[in-house]
């Protein structure tokens, strides 16, 4: 019987405190309702005040408690970032190159909060992704675009949203939001050179340890086999 594929699980920095958020929310908000059984037409203008606050960091706690378990599954076989709006996945294969964004502006190197995936084509992702998360992504990536365009790496044109249809090396054509999000990651990789772009604030740890932990699962990947047991995975 071969054993399971051993997975390191990795929770966004985003999810942290969804727990104490709510508590603290409610807390607020029942403290403020009692206040102002007492104390509302003397208080009604902090009051309303605290218990807008109390609202938006109870929303917040919500936002946060919704999000996928974990951000990014890693196995020997693939890569797969989950996110509120779907996921997508890619094998080590189809992985071309993993690294921190840095871009070199005159004589200052500026560290971009992304860890960036060029890969080897476009067609593996154009499957593996939903329309909402493309369409997602392209909103979430926007200051990406508006940096490329400062920098003048990119212009005007490039940094719009592109509805004309995407077609693949394969010559198959796609439309809608994942063609949009292609576009997207082209003129991403023409700029910064990478395609896909994971933000600091979906990774439990330093971003330069989360790039060290992904290349050397990819480079583990390569001597990985299903004879092997789970132990000799990386460790978590």
């Amino acid at each position: 019987m071969k054993a399971p594929l051993p997975i390191i699980n990795i929770k966004a920095q985003g999810n942290h405190h969804a727990i104490f958020l709510l508590l603290v929310g409610w807390s607020l908000l029942l403290l403020t309702l009692l206040i102002s059984q007492y104390y509302w037409q003397t208080l009604r203008l902090v009051l309303m005040f605290i218990s807008l606050v109390a609202l938006v960091v109870i929303i917040t706690g919500v936002t946060k408690h919704l999000q996928p378990q974990f951000s990014y599954l890693i196995t020997p076989k693939k890569l797969k970032y989950q996110h509120i709006y779907g996921n997508w996945h890619l094998t080590w294969q189809q992985i071309q190159a993993i690294n921190p964004i840095k871009e070199v502006c005159g004589l200052t190197t500026i560290d971009l909060p992304y860890i960036g995936i060029r890969l080897v084509n476009l067609e593996a992702l154009a499957q593996q992704i939903s329309p909402r998360l493309a369409n997602r992504l392209i909103h979430e990536q926007q200051p990406l675009l508006d940096f490329a365009f400062v920098q003048r790496l990119l212009s005007l044109e490039q940094i719009q949203l592109d509805f004309t249809p995407f077609t693949l090396h394969s010559g198959a054509s796609i439309s809608g939001p994942i063609g949009s999000f292609l576009h997207h990651c082209q003129s991403l990789q023409s700029a910064l050179g990478y395609h896909l772009y994971l933000p600091e604030t979906s990774m439990d740890r330093e971003l330069n340890d989360f790039h060290q932990l992904l290349k050397q699962c990819q480079h583990a990947a390569q001597y990985y086999n299903d004879d092997l047991t789970s132990g000799n995975m990386l460790n978590h």
